[in-house]
């Protein structure tokens, strides 16, 4: 039996004598996950389409052929059951697209939405009746007091007036 695509590039790397390091600086794979590759333990790596990235950047740092590293890979997958396609193939059944009926019925949403309207509106309303009613509290002027400060005012103009021209005659009478 042909030594699985983990064990060939581990072979070549240790050939060209490069540490596991060197090549987690080089692709910006972590060590974890070459290791992972170098044992085929591929439930380790994150999944889909990055098994095969790490594994061509593995094939090309240590001089591999890099589609025949993938061809290795798809080869282990298959011998051992896995799949090898980068997507998962459970079917997934949507909560929101299902042919289930509605756990709700929509008349309780009307309903709802109606009950909500209608505090709004209530709420609303009763606040528009309150400034109303508080911009009536403020005390309007009748005519009878009105007229009776105009009447002061007017008086103390008028003593202003006498004072000053009473003030201006005396002057007058002393120059």
């Amino acid at each position: 039996m042909a030594a699985s695509i983990g064990e060939q590039l581990r072979l070549a790397r240790e050939e060209r004598g490069i540490p596991l390091r060197e090549i987690c600086d080089q692709t910006r794979i972590s060590v974890h996950y070459l290791e992972a590759i170098e044992t085929n333990d591929y439930k380790r790596l994150p999944g889909g389409v990055f098994n095969r990235s790490f594994i061509k950047a593995y094939a090309r740092c240590v001089g591999y052929d890099e589609r025949e590293a993938i061809e290795g890979y798809t080869r282990y997958l298959r011998e051992h059951g896995e799949s090898s396609d980068d997507v998962n193939t459970t079917p997934m059944i949507s909560k929101v697209y299902t042919e289930t009926p509605a756990t709700r019925s929509p008349l309780l949403t009307v309903i709802l939405a109606v009950v909500i309207l209608a505090l709004l509106t209530a709420a609303a309303l009763a606040a528009l009746h309150w400034f109303q009613k508080r911009a009536g509290n403020v005390p309007k002027p009748n005519g009878h007091a009105l007229a009776m400060h105009v009447d002061r005012a007017l008086l103390y103009n008028d003593d202003i007036r006498n004072t000053r021209s009473s003030e201006t005659e005396s002057k007058a009478v002393i120059q």
